[in-house]
């Protein structure tokens, strides 16, 4: 199944390099298929087509102060220049001196500057006067009027109305550097919640929830005053700068309701920190029975972020494949392919299936290093290289159990992403409030099934790795185990993974926040929304793939001691497995339970007696 779609995934890479045109949207291109700043190959009936573009890296618009879409076409030509005018320009005679003195030409390719004020025509075949000033932004290097009428007309025009791939992948590129610094960024501060677990204590746990605390409160503050100075501002006339709003209030509504759930939490569960530090000190004891385990994130880290550079790279290629039709004057027009669009959805589906499954790669590597330790009778002598030999059985026996694994996960977002859109959708409309309803129900038990599923797959990993059996058989026998043991620590354990949940939630949140504060600063002319989103997402996979392994490892210590009780009494014939530290752990946990059961049967008995008659 998952050879199936990786040829698939091969067959989109190999067609996008084949068909699409990156330059076109990187650098940009005039009305004749040049792209500017490249030198170009010749297209058949345009004579002005095939040009060398080294030098001219600039996209000019001829008529940028009266800006028209006709047919999905600029009414304006485009040209390639060396350089934008940043001076208005009021006469021919100017436009010629510009041309002389720059080496820069705002006229057709094919009229001399000599010529600009000598044949009649030529104000057909140059910009329409006055040429307002323009400076080059890196938004497909085009040349924005500086003038604030031809600006708005321009930007109106331009950017609301091109195509809304093209809006976001332009997003993407025009903020490539941001994107890069808030990926640096996660990545620092997954390292640093790695080794802030590491190395817990009670005392850093408080500070840790203290920062979770006032960094939640922080950010929610900042979104909601960011919404009201865009409320506030006058000059919100694009689609851009509208969508960009509508997010804000969207991340400020979703980070108000995410900050109240979480410090409800957190009150609810404070009692059991202490607990929870030696749960966690206990995880620790088992890492350092294999320290490399630690390195593990390093390499999934940058498997993905060599399949993320990939699969956007692929992305650029899809949206600029199209064909050159020459159409009236010599101009080229590229038409997309038939059949692209449908490629966008399924490269999006390979984004979710591939990150899943190199993310489920390291969960059964760890899981079955943990095993492998575990089930080592002489804990001072531990076995040679776990890691290696774990993933040399996974790699040989088990990509199946990892593929079915991240398949499922993938199964659950789909129809999750179908049901936001269509809530959207119904969103903007203003009616339909009983659809809207039922939609955000679905996406909400979706959002709770893959939750669900993310659990399962881990304790099947676990399984596989100890019984060796496939993934529904796993499923099954880790479900089993559960429900058996269920009583020893488990809320423990679920305060353990929330607090390793907390550590994912800082990352993302502090890594959101500064792409909120870099992206503001152009508001106009980017569509910041999706590049924050995917930043935003990148920042989540990077910290659970560090975070992951404590989570992981925790899992699957649970699962080994509900595997160690069901085969072994404790007796000198059938010894425990485990260590005697986590022996007196685990009976510590058992006596808090029994106490907190008779407390409750205490409590249950006077009341009783309260309300029975004499």
């Amino acid at each position: 199944m998952f050879l199936s779609q990786r040829d698939i995934q091969v067959f989109i890479m190999g067609y996008s390099v084949a068909a699409g045109a990156t330059g076109r949207l990187l650098f940009g291109y005039d009305s004749f298929g040049n792209v500017c700043g490249k030198k170009n190959s010749p297209v058949e009936g345009a004579p002005l087509s095939g040009q060398d573009m080294t030098q001219k890296k600039h996209v000019f618009f001829m008529n940028s102060c009266n800006l028209e879409v006709k047919d999905v076409r600029l009414s304006s030509t485009v040209l390639c220049v060396s350089s934008c005018p940043e001076e208005q320009l009021d006469t021919l005679e100017e436009v010629q001196l510009f041309a002389n003195t720059s080496g820069s030409f705002l006229c057709v390719y094919n009229l001399n500057s000599f010529n600009y004020t000598q044949i009649p025509n030529a104000d057909l075949l140059c910009p329409r006067l006055p040429v307002p000033p323009s400076k080059s932004f890196p938004l497909f290097n085009r040349c924005i009027p500086q003038t604030p009428e031809c600006y708005s007309l321009f930007a109106s025009v331009l950017i609301n109305d091109v195509d809304s791939l093209h809006r976001i992948l332009s997003g993407i590129m025009s903020g490539r550097d941001t994107v890069l610094g808030l990926c640096i960024l996660a990545f620092a501060l997954s390292l640093a919640m790695m080794f802030t677990f590491r190395f817990i204590t009670t005392l850093l746990v408080h500070i840790f929830i203290a920062l979770i605390v006032l960094g939640l409160l922080f950010v929610c503050g900042v979104l909601w005053w960011l919404y009201y100075d865009y409320t506030n501002d006058l000059s919100i006339e694009l689609d851009t700068e509208r969508e960009n709003m509508k997010c804000l209030l969207g991340f400020a509504i979703a980070s108000t309701v995410i900050t109240a759930v979480l410090l409800t939490l957190i009150y609810v569960l404070r009692k059991r920190i202490k607990l929870t530090v030696e749960l966690l000190q206990v995880t620790n004891k088992a890492i350092s029975s294999s320290p490399f385990l630690l390195f593990q994130p390093l390499w999934t880290f940058a498997i993905l972020i060599f399949f993320w550079v990939l699969w956007v790279a692929v992305l650029l290629s899809l949206g600029t494949a199209g064909a050159a039709q020459v159409v009236e004057g010599g101009q080229v027009e590229y038409k997309p392919l038939s059949g692209i669009r449908y490629m966008w959805w399924y490269h999006l589906i390979g984004l979710i299936w591939t990150s899943e499954f190199i993310l489920a790669c390291q969960q059964m590597a760890v899981a079955g290093t943990v095993v492998t330790c575990y089930f080592n009778r002489n804990k001072s002598d531990p076995p040679d290289r776990p890691i290696l030999s774990s993933l040399s059985i996974l790699f040989c026996y088990h990509q199946g159990t990892v593929v079915k694994g991240s398949f499922l996960i993938t199964v659950v977002r789909i129809p999750r992403a179908v049901l936001m859109y269509v809530y959207n959708t119904l969103k903007e409309k203003q009616d339909g409030a009983l659809s809207r309803c039922v939609s955000q129900c679905c996406c909400c038990c979706f959002w709770c099934l893959d939750k669900c599923l993310h659990h399962l797959n881990q304790n099947a990993y676990t399984t596989t790795a100890i019984n060796g059996t496939d993934f529904c058989t796993s499923a099954k026998d880790a479900l089993k185990l559960l429900s058996k043991n269920s009583s020893h620590f488990t809320s423990v354990n679920c305060f353990g993974d929330f607090i390793i949940f907390l550590g994912k939630v800082l990352v993302v949140c502090f890594t959101v926040f500064g792409g909120l504060m870099a992206f503001n600063y152009h508001r106009v002319l980017q569509v910041w929304a999706i590049p924050l989103l995917l930043v935003a997402f990148f920042a989540y996979l990077v910290a659970h793939s560090f975070l992951s392994v404590f989570e992981t490892v925790l899992d699957a210590l649970f699962l080994c001691f509900a595997v160690d009780l069901e085969t072994n009494d404790g007796s000198s014939e059938k010894p425990y497995f485990m260590d005697q530290e986590f022996l007196n752990f685990v009976k510590r946990i058992n006596k808090l339970n029994i106490r907190a059961q008779r407390n409750k049967n205490s409590l249950t008995s006077e009341e009783g007696t309260e309300l029975r008659p004499l």
